[in-house]
C-alpha cells in the first residue's frame, strides 16, 4: 500500500494546501467507495475512447487496460483500499492507477472530469442494483400471490375506517399488496429507461475540445444515449431523487403491509400466525410472540421518506451547474438501496411461512352486519331505487341492535315488519336468499371483484406480470 500523503486532483494554482478543517469536511471515500466498480468501468471505456482518439497508442491501452483490470482485482479482494489521505474514490482509483503505471496513469483524466464520472458512477450503480431489488420485489410478489392460492377461497372480512364492511376473499386481500407492489416494479423499469444517459464525456460542465466519442463510451456502458446537454448531465440528479421517490413508496407498500400482519397477528384478530422464525419474543413476558419483522419494516418506510427529502431539500436551490452540496446525493441513495435489500427479503420471508386461521376468518366474515350492502341490491335488482333500499336496510340493522340479531338470524315475518321491500315476493323469493357469504363472494364476479373465480384470474395474470418482471431483473 502507498504511504497515506495527500494526493489530490487539483491544487495547481494553489500554494499551500487545504485545512485540516476542509479536508474532513471534503471527505467522501468513506462511503463513495462502493462506487470503485463502477468507475473502473467507466475508465475501461474512457480509455478506450482516447486510444481512438488517437490520444493512447495501442501499447498504452493494453498497459492502461491491464492496470484497470489489476486495479479492480485488487479491490475486490481488499488488497487495494483508500486510505485517510484520499478525498473520494476517484482520487483513490488515480492514485492506484499511478502505483501501477506511473505518469502513464495520468492520462487516463484528459477529456473527463470528477463532475461527469460521479454522475456516471452514480447512474451506473444504481441501475445495477434496482435490478436487485426488483428482484427481491418479484421474491415478495411471488410469496404473497403463493399465499392467496391457497386462500382464494376463504371468505374474510373486508374493512373500510378498519370497520368490517364486506365479506370478500382471504386471497383478494392479498393480491391487493401485489398490484402495489407490481406498480412499484414498473416504476422502476420506467426510472430505468429515464436514467439510461451517460453523463461521460460532458467534463466539467461544457464538454471536451478534445476528440471524443460520448455515443461509443455510452453504448459500451450500456447505456441507451450520450446526454444530449454537458450542463445538464452534471447538474441532474433528477434519477436519483425520482429512485428515492420510487423507494419511499416501496417503503410506504411494505409499511401498509406490515400494519396488516401485525393487526392480522393480534389476539382481537387472530387471522394468522407468524412463523416462529420471523418472530421474536419479550425479555420479561416468556408467553409473548412479537411480529417484529413487519414492525420493523413498517418503521423501516420512515427512513426511506427521510432520504428523499433529504436529497430533494438538497437540490431545491442549487444553481447550474455542478455544486459540491451534490456530494451529498450519495449516501441517501445508498440508504435507500441498503434498506431495501434488507427488508424486503425478511418481509418475503414472513409471508410465505405464516399460517392462515383459516376458520376464524370464515367465521368473522359476516360479522358486523357485513352483507347488509348485498341485500339493499337485492332490493335494487327488484326495482327499488338504491337511496330506499339503502334507507331500509338502515333501519333493518337498527332493528337488529336493538333486538340482539345479525341479519341472518331473521325470519321472513320479521323482515317484513322493518319494511314491506323485505317481503317475500310474488315467486316466492325471500330476501334471505342473499344473506350468506358464499353467495356474496361470488356475486361479485366482474372484472377485479372478489369472487374467487375472478381471484384466480388476477393470480394467473400476475403470475405472468411477475415473470416479466423477474426476467428484466434478469438482463445484464
Amino acid at each position: 500500500m502507498a504511504d497515506n500523503k495527500p494526493m489530490r486532483l487539483w491544487g495547481g494554482r494553489f500554494e499551500g494546501g487545504p485545512a485540516d478543517a476542509l479536508t474532513r469536511l471534503s471527505v467522501s471515500v468513506q462511503f463513495d467507495w462502493r462506487l470503485a466498480p463502477y468507475d473502473l468501468l467507466a475508465s475501461r471505456a474512457h480509455a478506450r475512447v482516447l486510444h481512438r482518439a488517437g490520444l493512447l497508442t495501442q501499447d498504452e491501452l493494453d498497459r492502461m487496460l491491464g492496470a484497470l483490470d489489476d486495479l479492480d482485482r485488487a479491490c475486490r479482494t481488499g488488497e487495494f483500499r483508500p486510505t485517510v489521505a484520499d478525498e473520494d474514490v476517484h482520487t483513490a482509483l488515480e492514485r492506484g492507477l499511478l502505483e501501477r503505471l506511473g505518469s502513464l496513469g495520468g492520462k487516463l483524466r484528459a477529456g473527463r472530469s470528477r463532475n461527469d464520472q460521479i454522475a456516471t458512477d452514480l447512474r451506473l450503480y444504481l441501475r445495477d442494483h434496482v435490478r436487485m431489488i426488483v428482484s427481491r420485489l418479484v421474491e415478495l410478489e411471488t410469496a404473497l400471490i403463493s399465499q392467496a392460492e391457497e386462500n382464494a377461497d376463504v371468505a374474510a372480512p373486508g374493512m373500510t375506517h378498519l370497520q368490517h364492511a364486506q365479506p370478500v376473499s382471504f386471497g383478494h386481500q392479498l393480491l391487493a399488496h401485489v398490484h402495489a407492489f407490481t406498480r412499484d416494479v414498473d416504476r422502476l423499469r420506467d426510472w430505468d429507461r429515464r436514467a439510461a444517459i451517460s453523463p461521460l464525456g460532458s467534463g466539467a460542465l461544457a464538454g471536451s475540445s478534445l476528440p471524443l466519442d460520448p455515443a461509443a463510451v455510452a453504448a459500451e456502458l450500456g447505456f441507451d444515449a450520450p446526454a444530449p446537454n454537458s450542463m445538464d448531465a452534471v447538474a441532474d440528479r433528477d434519477f436519483a431523487a425520482e429512485f428515492l421517490f420510487c423507494a419511499a413508496l416501496i417503503g410506504v407498500h411494505i409499511s401498509r403491509l406490515g400494519e396488516e400482519i401485525v393487526l392480522w397477528a393480534s389476539q382481537e384478530f387472530r387471522w394468522i400466525e407468524v412463523d416462529d422464525a420471523y418472530s421474536t419474543g419479550s425479555s420479561i413476558m416468556p408467553q409473548k410472540k412479537n411480529p417484529d419483522v413487519a414492525e420493523l419494516a413498517r418503521g423501516k418506510s420512515g427512513r426511506l421518506i427521510g432520504s428523499l427529502m433529504s436529497l430533494l431539500t438538497t437540490l431545491k436551490g442549487l444553481p447550474l451547474t455542478y455544486n459540491r452540496d451534490l456530494q451529498e446525493d450519495k449516501e441517501p441513495v445508498f440508504d435507500a438501496v441498503d434498506t431495501l435489500l434488507l427488508v424486503l427479503p425478511a418481509v418475503s420471508g414472513m409471508i410465505s411461512t405464516m399460517r392462515v386461521n383459516k376458520a376464524k376468518l370464515e367465521a368473522s366474515a359476516p360479522d358486523g352486519f357485513a352483507l347488509a350492502t348485498d341485500l339493499a341490491e337485492l332490493l335494487v335488482r327488484r326495482g327499488v331505487p338504491f337511496r330506499e333500499a339503502h334507507e331500509a336496510v338502515g333501519h333493518l340493522v337498527v332493528w337488529c341492535q336493538v333486538n340482539d340479531k345479525d341479519l341472518g338470524d331473521l325470519t321472513d315475518d320479521e323482515l317484513a315488519k322493518v319494511s314491506p321491500h323485505f317481503a317475500v315476493d310474488a315467486t316466492g323469493a325471500s330476501v334471505r336468499d342473499v344473506l350468506n357469504v358464499r353467495g356474496a363472494l361470488a356475486a361479485r364476479s366482474a372484472f377485479g371483484g372478489t369472487a374467487p373465480d375472478r381471484v384466480r384470474d388476477q393470480i394467473a395474470n400476475l403470475r405472468e406480470i411477475v415473470d416479466s418482471q423477474a426476467a428484466w431483473a434478469s438482463e445484464s
